[in-house]
């Protein structure tokens, strides 16, 4: 319990960076699932096999994409019963957690295995890449109930304002990965499939590691599961069905702008794919601050401290551009080396790197949309966040890296990317700044005691 922080007093600047970091680091181990994966695909498997992952994977992220936006819930509800020093509170919206996210993750699960091969040969995967890309999507679908399991445990302690504990869970999945990825995709044989069990075995040991951890310390109040009351499982929905879409929307819209990557070829897809691994790990701060300012505001929000909200998003705002623009600098400099780490192939390095250093300093524009819908949505207006992804992906970003493709070649995917990135984010700041979600309320006042 020593490791929780109480975001309703102190040093904004200092509660920031320090949560944050963790957060950071955990990001980066996680994200190195793909990244581990993609070396040894990539190196070992080549070109179209890498390309086959990373068809694969943007799907899966959206066949996912529900669930963690369910689980993004968590950081709203329980932020602010922590804030608001509701145990009980606390204690039975985690036990309602518990039981819907396991039905949805077994559903969500089933779902992914099954139209596996029909949502890939939708987005136009090539014909050489369908198989080894169909077999990586459904044994990762067999894994969702692991994956989405160990990510809620860290979700529950960054809600109560412990963000160090998740990086065991994540450390231990990452150096389990490491050893088996080499294991089961060379000197066992199994080639891609090797690839995806590696993954989703590390995540089953993780998670329950995780479980037994967190009981036997007494992190947080879990329970035995138990059927939960009404009013807490509709919450959970009314919530977390707009938070769900989110991500969905998101996903979706990723796997949208695959489809434009796509139509450019083979040397594109793998060169996109190499670029969208390192892209993840240049995101992880603004990921991070996200969630760091969403549990940081809803304490706060749960308390009514408006003023130490405003700061937060203030400070947030200033620690991801900074951030960001580091990033982008190191993008220019070493973009073609980072994309060599993945493929050899000439043609696809050259996009690869092309596409990074495009879209560069486009990121801190990125950044600051995250922050600000992190504190949104601490608030609980999941809607209004819904509607401003809605804006993002589908208004902006699809359509303009089709255009700009159309335009000016396989160089418009970055360019409409990047442009999308500014749009959205001024966007999100007229929400902010004019926006009612400040008078969202998620409690009914005979629970504010």
């Amino acid at each position: 319990m020593s490791r929780q922080r109480d975001f309703t007093n102190g040093n904004l600047w200092v509660d920031l960076f320090y949560f944050s970091a963790p957060i950071m680091f955990a990001n980066l181990l996680q994200v190195s699932y793909q990244f581990i994966d993609s070396l040894w695909v990539g190196n070992l498997l080549g070109a179209n096999a890498l390309g086959a992952v990373a068809v694969s994977g943007t799907v899966i992220f959206t066949v996912l994409s529900f669930i963690i936006g369910m689980n993004n819930t968590t950081l709203t509800i329980l932020s602010q019963q922590k804030g608001k020093g509701n145990e009980e509170g606390l204690k039975n919206y985690l036990n309602a957690f518990v039981v819907t996210l396991s039905c949805l993750a077994l559903l969500m699960g089933t779902f992914g295995f099954i139209f596996a091969k029909p949502i890939l040969q939708l987005l136009g995967t090539p014909i050489n890449m369908l198989a080894d890309a169909t077999i990586y999507f459904r044994i990762n679908a067999m894994g969702i109930f692991f994956l989405v399991g160990y990510n809620f445990i860290s979700t529950v302690l960054r809600a109560v304002g412990d963000s160090k504990t998740p990086l065991k869970f994540v450390a231990i999945a990452v150096l389990l990965n490491i050893v088996l990825d080499p294991l089961f995709i060379s000197v066992f044989g199994w080639g891609i499939e090797g690839a995806a069990l590696a993954t989703i075995f590390s995540q089953g040991f993780s998670f329950i590691y995780g479980v037994i951890y967190v009981l036997r310390q007494k992190l947080v109040p879990f329970q035995w599961p138990d059927i939960p009351k009404w009013k807490e499982v509709r919450l959970i929905l009314h919530l977390g069905i707009p938070s769900g879409l989110q991500m969905a929307v998101i996903s979706a819209g990723s796997a949208a702008i695959m489809s434009v990557v796509t139509s450019h070829g083979e040397a594109v897809v793998a060169g996109y794919g190499a670029a969208q691994r390192l892209d993840s790990l240049f995101l992880l701060p603004a990921h991070a601050l996200s969630a760091t300012v969403n549990s940081m505001a809803g304490q706060n929000i749960g308390v009514g401290k408006w003023d130490r909200v405003k700061k937060i998003s203030l400070y947030g705002v200033v620690y991801n551009t900074f951030i960001m623009l580091f990033f982008a600098c190191l993008i220019v400099f070493f973009a073609p080396f980072g994309i060599q780490l993945f493929i050899q192939e000439d043609q696809a390095i050259a996009f690869g790197a092309q596409y990074l250093t495009i879209i560069a300093f486009f990121y801190p524009f990125l950044g600051i949309n995250f922050v600000l819908n992190g504190i949104v949505r601490a608030s609980g207006a999941m809607y209004q966040v819904l509607i401003l992804n809605l804006l993002s992906f589908w208004a902006l970003r699809f359509p303009l890296a089709y255009l700009f493709s159309k335009w000016m070649g396989e160089d418009g995917i970055g360019y409409g990317i990047g442009v999308s990135f500014m749009v959205s984010s001024m966007i999100a700041f007229l929400y902010y700044r004019f926006g009612k979600w400040r008078m969202k309320q998620i409690f009914p006042s005979d629970e504010r005691e």
